[in-house]
């Protein structure tokens, strides 16, 4: 991986990794198992969901500009497994920083819209955190 490539390059206890899963859905990547392995290189961890285009993305490709197949969703909204998720994050330990990432073009018309998306994402995660 890139990051084992870095952390040997640059093996700063302060240089760490602000861990986004929905990045990795969109690479059709493991979200899951980096978890464990840099687990001491978490220092923040991004709260958004992610929801592939299967269609499109049959039709585009995976070279294709990622936002033609997918779109970005609220927690519980996408293809995010957030007990998986979260429960691997207890497995670790984690103890970083947190941040809900509200971007849902569902929620982005108007100011009550955004106010809603917020309330949404931090009922769905006290389901869990």
């Amino acid at each position: 991986s890139n990051w084992r490539k870095v952390f040997e390059v640059l093996p700063y206890s302060n240089l760490g990794i602000n861990y986004d899963p929905s990045h990795f859905v969109w690479q059709q990547m493991d979200y899951i198992h980096p978890l464990y392995e840099f687990r001491d290189k978490i220092f923040q961890v991004h709260f958004k969901d992610i929801k592939l285009l299967q269609e499109k993305l049959a039709d585009v490709g995976v070279m294709a500009n990622p936002l033609e197949y997918m779109v970005p969703k609220l927690c519980g909204l996408g293809d995010i497994s957030w007990g998986k998720f979260i429960s691997a994050l207890t497995d670790i330990d984690f103890q970083g920083c947190g941040i809900m990432e509200i971007e849902d073009k569902a929620f982005e018309d108007t100011l009550e819209d955004a106010k809603k998306a917020v309330l949404l994402t931090e009922k769905y995660l006290r389901n869990y955190i």
